[in-house]
């Protein structure tokens, strides 16, 4: 089972510009799994590795990183772009 995974930042939907998706993310998995609060309800637990997200500019920097640290690493792909052409006026057919 990996320690992290390793993914390239999407895309944002909200706008139309592409800052910050050259950037490499490490995510730590999860050790234990969430439990509800018997407070609030709220679901949480006491792994505080999930917390933490680490950026890097390359793929290649976040795997030398990982190597040094000694974690499995999940790498997962980044799905295809789909771009679809239309005029303005297709919108009102």
């Amino acid at each position: 089972m990996p320690d992290a995974r390793l993914y390239q930042r999407p895309k944002s939907a909200m706008q139309s510009g592409r800052a910050r998706t050259g950037e490499w993310l490490l995510e730590w998995e999860r050790d234990e799994p969430q439990r509800p609060d018997p407070l609030t309800g709220w679901a949480g637990s006491g792994d505080t590795e999930t917390q933490i997200q680490l950026r890097f500019p390359s793929r290649e920097a976040a795997l030398a990183y990982a190597v040094a640290q000694g974690l499995t690493v999940e790498i997962l792909p980044l799905g295809p772009r789909h771009l679809k052409l239309q005029a303005y006026s297709d919108n009102f057919r």
